[in-house]
């Protein structure tokens, strides 16, 4: 699982997002909201401080989920990392 952890890092880092961020703190956030989710797709929002806020997009499928995308919101800009893309 940590190789997975690093590879969502790696994603947020070289879409040029530069704050705090941890692949595994991120995987537990999305775990927690879809445990007593329906298969589907969500969209779920996660406001890490004051400025930032995070926007998950979020497949829930039968026995596992799939982090779709990520959109950072900042004052200074917004940060796309879509996790599909190769």
């Amino acid at each position: 699982m940590e190789q997975f952890f690093k590879a969502i890092d790696e994603k947020i880092r070289k879409s040029g997002y530069h704050g705090e961020v941890s692949g595994k703190e991120i995987y537990a956030e999305i775990s927690d909201e879809a445990e007593d989710q329906d298969e589907g797709n969500y969209l779920f929002m996660k406001k890490q401080n004051d400025d930032i806020m995070f926007e998950y997009r979020v497949d829930i499928l039968e026995h596992n989920i799939n982090l779709a995308t990520l959109t950072i919101h900042t004052p200074e800009r917004e940060y796309f990392i879509d996790f599909d893309a190769e």
